[in-house]
């Protein structure tokens, strides 16, 4: 067996939010390490904390307690500008309502992450162009997202994740918003992306069909992970 270096790492992390006279116990000894180019589905019932552990795992918020290590980084040990630096560098984000901007064009709504960053104009331009034609968009590029179907829709958001060339995509019910036949296609594209380019692959879900394209499921339940497998 070929031995993969871990991409994230979650040590003893617990994560609390305060609601005044109590306090929110989410996240509980969360232990947890994802190999680079693992494909994992995390699944959990309603409340059981997978939003917070998506949060945790995109760096979008701190933990209470305990480690949550990127590439062999410590977020803890970064302030915010480094946080947003690294989640912009390291992470690409899919969402189930795909949050592209309606005023943008396809090919608009791609760049942004590369505009973020300081990119050449004429660069980033040339890179949306080649991620919309390897989502098959190639004739939509110049489309806003109220002339696109939501698989389209969810395939410019896949194309705009990849912008900066992120070592992982955490996707949140990537085809919780799409028909059956939409949503084959859009796992057909994450699967190929995991392969080709080795993007390790985290998908947020309640469906039991799309867990089953995981190499791994980790099932939550009350803030405990109560199975890896």
């Amino acid at each position: 067996m070929i031995f993969m270096e871990n991409i994230v790492e979650l040590q003893n992390l617990e994560k609390e939010y305060d609601l005044g006279l109590v306090k929110l116990h989410v996240l509980k000894r969360i232990n947890l390490k994802i190999k680079k180019a693992e494909v994992v589905a995390i699944m959990g019932p309603s409340g059981s904390g997978k939003s917070t552990m998506l949060h945790m795992l995109g760096v979008l918020d701190r933990p209470t307690r305990g480690k949550v290590i990127i590439d062999g980084v410590d977020i803890s040990k970064l302030n915010d500008n480094q946080l947003a630096k690294l989640r912009s560098e390291k992470i690409g984000f899919i969402f189930q309502f795909f949050y592209l901007i309606p005023s943008l064009t396809a090919l608009k709504n791609v760049e942004l992450p590369m505009t973020f960053l300081g990119k050449s104009v004429r660069d980033n331009e040339a890179k949306a162009k080649e991620l919309l034609k390897m989502v098959g968009l190639g004739e939509r590029m110049y489309h806003r997202p109220n002339q696109m179907s939501g698989g389209e829709s969810q395939r410019v958001a896949i194309a705009r994740a990849l912008a900066n060339d992120p070592q992982i995509i955490l996707a949140d019910e990537p085809t919780g918003n799409l028909d059956s036949k939409s949503g084959k296609e859009v796992m057909d594209i994450l699967e190929k992306l995991n392969k080709e380019r080795k993007v390790t692959l985290i998908i947020v879900t309640h469906d039991a069909s799309i867990a089953r394209h995981a190499e791994r499921i980790i099932n939550l339940k009350d803030g405990l992970i109560v199975k890896d497998g």
